[in-house]
């Protein structure tokens, strides 16, 4: 009888444990979520953000339907925005004129990015920010609001960039996918041994120049479109 009762007690415990972590706990106005809801809200799907570069739109959906689209300013060709999919990891204010009033720090591996205000409210609309989401100081305050912590954040794209345009070379010190990308490569083809962190650090370069050596390549450590082209990724 005490064996069945301790076992009665153990399954509540636990299942209120288990509603505790699943879900979120209201405070007055306030949401407070637990702290290892992140995957649980993106996997939901409530609420995502999608960004289209190329038009410079950033579009918030709820349950797959859009509500609101604003316009962004994204990074230029030498500092792109990063495709892929994130989530939002982290929320600010006022970090400083350049960021605006709120900031919304996405998991990118390979730097700091996130969605942001702005104090060149001109550059909405074209590509002149350093790989952030730059928005309207108004829209980026609307926004914050919105959008909780572990909100899936798409932004659509090539990795390789604009394919109207040659993608851009690379040496050392360049972060991105498309250094994520050469990295896998290189170490498909056995020249590289490091982690694929989208990061160009020597031990990049020194792959690199082994791949160009083996294909009779100037072994400058610079991805060209040569290297590119020898790699499979342009033809």
């Amino acid at each position: 009888m005490v064996n069945r009762t301790i076992t009665r007690l153990l399954i509540c415990f636990s299942a209120i444990l288990l509603l505790t972590i699943s879900f979120p706990i209201e405070i007055g106005q306030k949401i407070v979520y637990a702290e290892h809801s992140l995957p649980i809200i993106s996997d939901q799907g409530f609420i995502t953000i999608e960004v289209y570069p190329r038009k410079h739109k950033l579009i918030v959906k709820k349950h797959g339907k859009t509500v609101k689209t604003y316009p962004v300013a994204v990074g230029n060709p030498s500092t792109p925005t990063p495709v892929g999919e994130y989530k939002v990891t982290s929320k600010g204010k006022d970090w400083g004129p350049s960021f605006g009033p709120r900031w919304l720090g996405l998991n990118v591996p390979w730097g700091i990015y996130g969605i942001h205000g702005t104090n060149k409210p001109h550059s909405i609309g074209q590509h002149m920010s350093h790989g952030c989401i730059r928005m309207r100081n108004n829209d980026v305050i609307e926004l914050f609001k919105m959008i909780p912590l572990g909100t899936k954040v798409t932004i659509h794209g090539h990795v390789l960039g604009d394919l109207s345009h040659d993608p851009r070379d690379l040496a050392e010190g360049d972060v991105g996918g498309d250094v994520q990308l050469i990295q896998s490569r290189l170490k498909s083809a056995g020249y590289y041994h490091g982690n694929c962190d989208g990061k160009f650090r020597s031990s990049t370069t020194a792959a690199l120049k082994k791949f160009q050596r083996a294909r009779k390549l100037i072994p400058n450590g610079v991805v060209s479109s040569r290297v590119y082209q020898e790699l499979g990724l342009l033809e």
